[in-house]
């Protein structure tokens, strides 16, 4: 079993059995929610210095921080090219493949995940956010989509526009949870490629935990029952969807979080969001371990 890894940017995580934590609460605000790239290349350099041969999961608080999964997935090139692949699978109510002018941010990761030449797709899971639709196209990074790199699994969006550009093959949508996860393991079923596993937790409803976004309509068992499916493909996981709050000092970021509808959440109501993420992300992580994980 490798220890999990608490990248600490926002202090929201809380205590994990056996985790090493990394103290980044100094990137906190530089790199939260978007950064420019030569910034983001020095939080590479710094976690090329810090991170071990080998780990477990790794938890890295807010989905504010999604973005640095493509570091750890890059990381992944000194055991993977294009003819020895590894597919991305990411829980997320959001498709994290928007463009974005300023560098990179939370939700245009997935875009440079999907042109690594060792990743062959990017799957992104329960995405229910309108983020998808026709008023939203304009915003799609549309290469990843047309090349066959990456596939939406969504619900409740009308995604009809992408039939008439020549992506319906690139949307998956169903009518409910349970079949859109029945669907994806099927399709998972003859694959024996590895897998990196990404979960931000806004891809749950709101009855099963709280977030700062917009959420989706998982439930627990949805996640588990595919880590479980998954487990023996499984090479390396990351974890985000927790909550915290912050007061960018960039006015220009605090105007781009404006957009996404964040709310402001009251301490006391913050505290106790927090103790039920913190119960999931054992729940998680225990489910994680149980998994090849193995990074460099």
């Amino acid at each position: 079993m490798y220890s999990p890894i608490i990248l600490n940017f926002d202090q929201s995580i809380g205590d994990i059995k056996d985790a090493l934590t990394f103290d980044l609460t100094d990137w906190q605000d530089s790199i939260r929610f978007g950064c420019s790239m030569s910034k983001y290349k020095e939080l590479a350099t710094q976690l090329e210095q810090l991170l071990p041969e080998t780990y477990g999961t790794v938890l890295m608080g807010s989905g504010d921080y999604h973005h640095i999964t493509l570091l750890l997935i890059e990381r992944l090139k000194k055991l993977y090219n294009p003819k020895n692949p590894i597919q991305v699978v990411v829980f997320d109510n959001h498709p994290d493949n928007m463009r974005y002018l300023f560098g990179i941010h939370c939700g245009s990761w997935v875009s440079y995940v999907a042109q690594l030449p060792f990743v062959s797709h990017v799957h992104v899971l329960g995405i229910t956010s309108n983020d998808i639709g026709v008023a939203h196209l304009w915003e799609n990074r549309l290469r990843p989509l047309l090349g066959n790199k990456l596939s939406y699994w969504c619900m409740d969006v009308d995604t009809s526009w992408a039939k008439r550009l020549g992506l319906g093959k690139a949307f998956h949508h169903f009518n409910s949870p349970d079949e859109l996860i029945a669907d994806f393991l099927f399709h998972q079923y003859h694959s024996s490629q590895p897998i990196y596993l990404s979960i931000d937790k806004d891809v749950l409803s709101e009855e099963t935990i709280r977030t700062n976004w917009d959420q989706g309509k998982l439930q627990t068992y949805h996640i588990l029952d595919s880590i479980s499916a998954l487990s023996s493909r499984i090479i390396g996981s990351d974890i985000t969807g927790d909550v915290s709050s912050w007061q960018c000092k960039s006015w220009w970021k605090r105007l781009l979080s404006s957009f996404d509808g964040q709310p402001v959440v009251p301490i006391e109501t913050l505290q106790q969001w927090q103790i039920a993420q913190q119960k999931l992300n054992t729940q998680l992580v225990e489910a994680l371990s149980n998994c090849h994980n193995h990074s460099l």
